[in-house]
């Protein structure tokens, strides 16, 4: 039993105070300043995937680009 009560505790160890973006959509045809902000997180081609701190700065840009990331918590 004592397996089983410390895998949750891992898990959400692995996961705690980040947040895993992926661009989803081409930067074609969009703002230069969003073109900016995809840079600025770490983002280079499609489909592309970083692992970054969840603050409120990092927030804000992946609000910015909602019609371009796709957040996996």
């Amino acid at each position: 039993m004592a397996k089983n009560d410390a895998a949750p505790k891992d898990a959400s160890k692995k996961n705690d105070g980040t947040v895993t973006v992926r661009l989803v959509k081409g930067l074609r045809g969009t703002q230069s300043r969003h073109r900016l902000s995809v840079k600025a997180l770490g983002l280079g081609k499609l489909n592309s995937v970083r692992v970054l701190k969840d603050s409120p700065q990092v927030r804000g840009l992946i609000n910015q680009l909602h019609y371009l990331v796709k957040v996996e918590e």
